[in-house]
């Protein structure tokens, strides 16, 4: 059982819904190891996502802690099974580490529902609007740095144009749609890119005009990943200090309900596409 150095945010989150599944069965860390047969402190480490477990250990903890929920127990049984080759490593110690969470996090998404207010969805960004983006950055990047970015953010927006084509809910403020960042020009491209990728099955945006007045979220991007069990759902938020992710049940459910009322506040997805189209002809 090889220690981890960096846990990247799936292993995180398996942790956590194994020390879920401890709590509701009332046993503490060094009860359920003892139960297991093994080290207290391997417990403590699994659901902290520094030491990996095999499924069949999996699977006699859930035992342990008698979960009789199958079809999450299958799931995590997937999760547990380590992988390579994922494409975002090939950006690890090079840009922040909770860029590639994110990456991680929309690839094992079943579903994709993001809010935003000030900026425009990530994967649906155009090179040079995201490049425009990253210049914002203070203190300024070095050019390298930025570039690093935009190629990784450039790269993220496969989940939702690639094979598997993840289905995506976007809801953006008229003030997203109206910054126009890195100029009109930038703006010009930009917006047109958004009302082809509404074109897609799989991609629904909904615009949120300045008439609607205050929602839920105002000031907050939101990017609610939806897993195949939804127990194992993710929020992400960006912070300051840097990406900030939510998963415990009562989170989750208020960040659903908010994004419910976001979402209806909204125009239609048919009057969503002829407001960006409105502001497009603008520039």
């Amino acid at each position: 059982m090889a220690q981890r150095h960096a846990p990247t945010i799936r292993q995180r989150r398996f942790g956590a819904e194994l020390r879920r599944l401890r709590d509701a069965a009332g046993l503490s860390a060094p009860e359920a190891a003892n139960l297991l047969g093994t080290d207290r402190t391997v417990i403590s480490n699994v659901e902290a996502g520094r030491f990996g477990i095999s499924e069949e250990r999996l699977r006699r903890l859930a035992s342990i802690y008698e979960c009789g929920d199958e079809p999450l127990i299958d799931t995590l049984a997937r999760m547990s099974k380590g992988r390579k080759g994922c494409w975002w490593e090939e950006y690890r110690g090079k840009i922040p580490p909770g860029f590639l969470d994110v990456s991680e996090l929309e690839y094992d998404a079943a579903r994709i529902r993001t809010a935003q207010t000030a900026h425009l969805p990530g994967l649906f960004q155009t090179e040079e609007h995201a490049r425009a983006v990253f210049d914002l950055i203070v203190p300024p990047l070095r050019r390298l740095e930025v570039e690093l970015r935009v190629a990784h953010r450039l790269a993220r927006q496969e989940v939702v144009t690639g094979k598997r084509r993840v289905p995506y809910l976007g809801t953006i403020h008229e003030a997203a749609l109206r910054m126009q960042l890195g100029g009109r020009k930038v703006a010009r491209a930009q917006l047109p890119h958004l009302l082809e990728s509404s074109e897609a099955e799989n991609v629904t945006f909904l615009v949120i005009p300045f008439s609607a007045g205050g929602f839920p979220t105002i000031g907050n991007s939101i990017l609610y990943a939806e897993a195949e069990n939804r127990r194992l759902d993710t929020v992400h938020m960006d912070s300051p200090t840097g990406a900030v992710f939510f998963d415990s049940p009562t989170q989750l459910a208020n960040f659903r309900a908010r994004l419910d009322r976001v979402e209806a506040t909204a125009l239609t997805e048919e009057e969503s596409r002829d407001f960006i189209h409105a502001i497009a002809k603008e520039l």
